[in-house]
């Protein structure tokens, strides 16, 4: 499985970051003015002036603010998700982008041990038929639980910090 670019990050949270209520005006601003003071390459006076424009709706600039760093490139995406974490760190860390991977890996073992389960208790009785790697298997709990158990206490630890 490939790494997923800031770009791709992007689309992905776009429909979450404008959801109502996400982001407030005054972070959006404060966003805007940091891509622009810090890196005016990503945002030009311009371009800063017309998402910070009052007259238009926090989620009309917002959509264009999205689409504009969609378009300019993977450092740019890279640096307004440097600004969300500075500027909205609570929100940045409920991103889906950060959230995805957690369910996934839980049941990729869980179908693992399920299908560990399976093999050995379903497999079938003649003792010729995976002789070798019935032993293997009955010890394998022992084994796997030390790894599994690990990965387990780190993603309830992790799920128990945000409460």
């Amino acid at each position: 499985m490939t790494e997923q670019t800031y770009c791709d990050r992007l689309v992905q949270d776009t429909p979450f970051l404008m959801g109502h209520g996400s982001l407030s005006e005054q972070q959006v601003d404060r966003i805007i003015l940091q891509l622009n003071r810090y890196y005016p390459q990503i945002l030009s006076n311009k371009d800063a002036e017309k998402f910070r424009n009052p007259k238009a709706s926090l989620r009309v600039r917002l959509c264009d603010l999205l689409g504009h760093l969609q378009k300019s490139g993977e450092r740019d995406c890279r640096e307004f998700y440097r600004a969300l974490y500075i500027h909205a760190q609570p929100l940045h860390s409920r991103l889906p982008s950060r959230l995805a991977p957690r369910p996934v890996a839980f049941l990729a073992c869980l179908g693992l041990a399920a299908g560990l389960a399976l093999l050995v208790y379903c497999g079938p009785p003649d003792p010729k038929v995976l002789r070798g790697a019935r032993r293997v298997l009955g010890f394998s709990p022992i084994i796997v639980d030390r790894h599994v158990s690990r990965f387990l206490l780190a993603f309830l630890t992790d799920d128990l910090g945000r409460l």
